[in-house]
């Protein structure tokens, strides 16, 4: 009966929890895509160009695997630490990518900021841009770590061979949630640019 006592509680705090941060999420704008194709967890979509803040750091480095101290020197950015003083708004997701030579972070820029024009960075942030692009993403909701993501890769890599869909590049990783929230609740996902098809 006491165990019951705390598991009830717990139950109405998760719900509040989820209904809290949907709603959150539902008032942040988010990178638009047309979705072509969707089975289950995974879709097929198209993006128009995105505007990105950017910060890089060379594979080499320590901090390139986690991208440490990179959220906050984007985050700094669009709190008005940019040549104009601008506040700009947050977005999601945020876009990490890893290459055999470096790793970056970026935030996207909300549409109108991007119709225009980007202010200018300062420090370490550099304007960048993703072209339009077909990708396949696939979902995924918990604690993203490198296993995970590997994981998920592998299933995305199968499903596009299945579907003989050729893909290109490296993955990006999406983030669509802040750091404190719990892990049911986040949105992760992983893309892969698809090959464009000859004219």
């Amino acid at each position: 009966m006491k165990r019951m006592l705390w598991i009830i509680p717990l139950l109405v705090l998760l719900l509040a929890g989820g209904f809290f941060i949907s709603s959150s999420r539902a008032s942040t704008e988010t990178a638009p895509y047309t979705v072509l194709e969707t089975d289950d967890k995974i879709e097929v979509r198209l993006y128009d160009t995105l505007h990105l803040a950017k910060v890089s750091l060379p594979a080499s480095d320590p901090k390139a695997e986690n991208m440490d101290g990179a959220f906050m020197k984007l985050f700094r950015f669009i709190d008005g630490g940019n040549e104009t003083g601008e506040k700009i708004a947050m977005t999601t997701p945020v876009i990490m990518q890893r290459t055999s030579t470096e790793s970056s972070m970026s935030f996207v820029m909300p549409k109108a900021i991007a119709e225009k024009g980007t202010p200018k960075p300062k420090g370490d942030v550099t304007l960048d841009q993703l072209p339009s692009v077909k990708v396949v993403a696939i979902r995924f909701n918990g604690r993203s770590n490198p296993e995970v993501e590997k994981q998920k890769l592998a299933a995305l890599q199968t499903w596009a061979l299945t579907k003989n869909l050729t893909t290109e590049g490296t993955p990006l990783v999406a983030y669509y949630d802040p750091p404190w929230t719990p892990g049911p609740f986040r949105r992760n996902e992983i893309l892969l640019r698809l090959k464009a098809e000859p004219k």
